[in-house]
């Protein structure tokens, strides 16, 4: 227990959170850069000789440009033990990136400076809303022309119901920013201009706001602008109170660029020093804290493939209480067994480390050869208790996928089977269909080509893809429900899931009230009876 508190007081574990191409995968890139994890940051739409980001590990992010799954990035700063959940800001990926969050203490919200909040950042602060997650807010793209930060202050309050609290404010009119103000310290800091395309960490300069050097060096208009700016700040803003910020009333907001370095590092200090260390969780028994020595954990992610050489599956597990130490027997709930936890590995995208131990707030990959589930829980044995269960997304869109090729039967079921237990995609079966298929249903049609890709290069199958005209999922329950015998389920599919429990595909939301109204003995669920609902 007397090593257990300092150690937790030293973890910060977070997601960072936005809408795609607001910057996200580069702003990690740059805090790994500050945290000395690498030398240099790859830009995400990478020029040829240039590097990919490293939390892209996935082939096809490192073509697209974009995060298709949640990565997990681990470095030492200041103190401090970081872990980054990277997550995918593409909304066809909205349920990778809601399990991320149940495994965050604070979030990072990343704004475009030129498009402000954006509808994935809506539904995604809301979430964090839901769960009492703190946010702290980076206005990225000061590099570009961008809108008045009071608006973007007001847009905050207006569109999410948060108010702000300016850490530091960007120097320049019109977009043409040359530093930032660091309301704190009163400090002007700014940086130099550089042809590396914000590849290195940059030197800064520091100076008094009132140093006449600086008025010279801004200029008269921009630093009689930004005089005017902080007076006012100073007079009618919102004034910091820390209770507000872990209540999620209050948000702090850093302006910058991650892609030429403005404010990054001075946002990683800030944020470091004020976000939340690792907080209770709740579970069947009540809330467990960190400090309770008896080990908790639960796994949020399941990833095959990671590392295509090796063919290998691992679970994300973050830890909730006691001490975590390699070769440990623990009680997987879920199964009812005891497991010894052999490989322990921490993660700088796909470079790993195997550990030794690991505190509350950490997040560690185990080898899985397919016992764990996303959700599973698992505990020091003599204890059972379940933590709060994982929402579920209901399906949208839905495609019959078979194997060209029926000799790649085999390869096909399982890399299925793997990515399923991902919940990368929700598959389901027709049990009289003669042919060997799946029903597979995404959130978005991007799912749908990774999925394709996935198969193809990771297990070596070549699929056939047919659209079904189907928009809605429903699990059916009743009492002597004999799902054959419904009426009116002409132009919908009867299904069933990977448990084997019953569910209707139908067409649209007027053929869905036609059939239940219809069927007045079946309850029609948007998620499974022992799922919650996103």
């Amino acid at each position: 227990m007397s090593t257990l508190v300092p150690e937790i007081s030293k973890r910060r574990t977070f997601a960072i959170i936005s809408h795609p191409d607001a910057g996200k995968t580069t702003l990690t890139e740059k805090l790994l850069l500050y945290g000395g994890a690498i030398r240099l940051a790859g830009s995400v739409k990478a020029r040829k000789a240039q590097k990919h980001a490293v939390s892209d590990w996935m082939e096809i992010e490192k073509q697209r440009g974009i995060s298709v799954t949640s990565s997990v990035l681990q470095f030492d700063y200041d103190g401090y033990r970081v872990n980054i959940l990277d997550t995918p800001g593409h909304q066809d990926f909205s349920e990778d990136t809601y399990r991320t969050l149940m495994a965050a203490d604070s979030a990072v919200m990343l704004i475009d400076v030129a498009k402000g909040v954006e509808d994935q950042t809506k539904k995604l602060f809301q979430v964090c809303k839901q769960r009492g997650i703190p946010v702290f807010t980076f206005v990225n793209k000061l590099d570009r022309y961008g809108r008045n930060p009071f608006e973007l202050m007001e847009e905050l309050e207006k569109v999410l119901g948060i108010r702000a609290y300016p850490m530091n404010w960007p120097i320049g009119i019109d977009g043409n920013y040359k530093g930032i103000y660091i309301r704190k310290q009163a400090k002007i800091e700014l940086f130099e201009r550089s042809g590396e395309h914000g590849q290195w960490a940059l030197p800064s300069t520091q100076g008094s706001v009132d140093d006449p050097a600086f008025k010279e060096l801004l200029g008269e208009e921009i630093h009689q602008a930004l005089c005017d700016d902080i007076a006012l700040l100073d007079v009618a803003g919102e004034k910091f109170d820390f209770d507000k910020v872990t209540s999620g009333e209050l948000t702090p907001m850093f302006f910058g660029s991650a892609m030429t370095n403005f404010g990054v590092r001075l946002f990683l200090e800030d944020f470091l020093e004020m976000a939340p260390p690792p907080v209770p969780r709740m579970s069947s028994e009540g809330f467990v804290t960190p400090d309770n020595d008896k080990f908790s954990a639960f796994v949020f992610k399941i990833q095959a493939n990671m590392n295509p050489a090796h063919r290998d599956r691992l679970a994300f597990m973050r830890i909730c209480s006691g001490k975590f130490e390699r070769g440990m027997t623990v009680y997987h709930v879920q199964s009812k067994k005891p497991i010894k936890l052999a490989q322990p590995q921490q993660f700088l995208a796909q470079e790993r480390t195997i550990i030794d131990e690991a505190y509350p707030g950490d997040i560690i990959g185990l080898f899985d050869p397919g016992i764990f589930g996303i959700g599973d829980t698992l505990c020091q044995e003599g204890s059972a208790f379940t933590f709060q269960d994982f929402p579920v997304f209901p399906p949208e869109q839905f495609a019959r996928i078979q194997a060209k090729d029926t000799m790649k039967r085999k390869q096909f079921v399982k890399g299925m089977t793997q990515l399923t237990q991902e919940g990368a995609v929700q598959v389901f079966h027709q049990p009289d269909y003669p042919v060997e298929s799946f029903v597979v249903g995404v959130v978005g049609s991007l799912q749908f080509e990774v999925l394709e890709y996935r198969l193809k290069h990771e297990y070596g199958v070549d699929i056939l893809m047919n659209k079904l005209p189907y928009s809605i999922a429903r699990w059916l329950i009743g009492e002597n429900l004999d799902v054959k015998a419904m009426k009116n389920m002409d132009s919908g599919l009867l299904v069933q899931d990977i448990k084997n429990r019953p569910v209707a595909l139908i067409s649209n939301e007027w053929q869905l009230r036609w059939v239940v109204e219809r069927n007045p003995e079946v309850e029609f669920l948007v998620v499974p009876e022992d799922a919650q609902q996103v």
